[in-house]
């Protein structure tokens, strides 16, 4: 994939040639046990690629808008479809990470709110040709993400691979709906889940 990066007052943009831009996961839930055997595996048989604290807000709206704030950046982005969906396209625009708190300022005067807020561990490996994410978010739990970049005319055959090599792993794919009804609950509930 080929990208170029430029300035506009004082912010980088990446712009994509090759529309590489649809993201293709698989995720479930898993336990805290599941998620210490990942890592050891993880650790053994992929490559690591980061670990990293992010702090995330969705936005009030019909899209999905979210900026996040991680140890190495800040973003604003965009993900097109319905939640939890198997492929969406992603629109993404990273900036400094101080440069969080006027993401968050701007999309507040254009009249947003902050519906939402995580805060979330993730350990992502490299593994036969997957991203894997390792994540635990406070009040939400932990699941693993295998996710892939890649055009629209490839996204059916990849979530197919993506769903072998999950259950090469031994884990169960987590229904669709069952995500949908905890995002509902944390949603609802998320100010006093993340105190605990």
């Amino acid at each position: 994939m080929s990208c170029t990066i430029c300035e506009f007052s004082g912010l980088y943009v990446r712009d994509t040639i090759i529309m590489a831009n649809i993201e293709v996961e698989v995720r479930s839930f898993i336990t805290k046990e599941q998620y210490e055997q990942l890592l050891d595996f993880f650790k053994a048989h992929g490559q690591f690629f980061t670990d990293d604290t992010q702090e995330t807000f969705y936005f009030s709206g019909e899209q999905d808008l979210r900026i996040q704030k991680n140890n190495f950046y800040a973003k604003v982005w965009l993900k097109k479809g319905k939640l939890h969906d198997a492929q969406r396209e992603e629109i993404e625009i990273r900036v400094e990470r101080k440069d969080f708190e006027v993401l968050e300022q701007l999309f507040l005067t254009l009249g947003y709110t902050v519906s939402i807020k995580w805060f979330r561990h993730r350990i992502e490996f490299s593994w036969e040709g997957v991203m894997v994410c390792l994540d635990y978010t406070k009040g939400y739990g932990y699941i693993i993400e295998l996710e892939k970049m890649c055009t629209d005319s490839e996204k059916e055959r990849e979530y197919v691979v993506l769903l072998q090599k999950l259950e090469r792993l031994g884990i169960v794919l987590t229904p669709k709906e069952e995500f949908d009804a905890k995002f509902r609950h944390y949603k609802e509930n998320w100010k006093r889940l993340i105190e605990r």
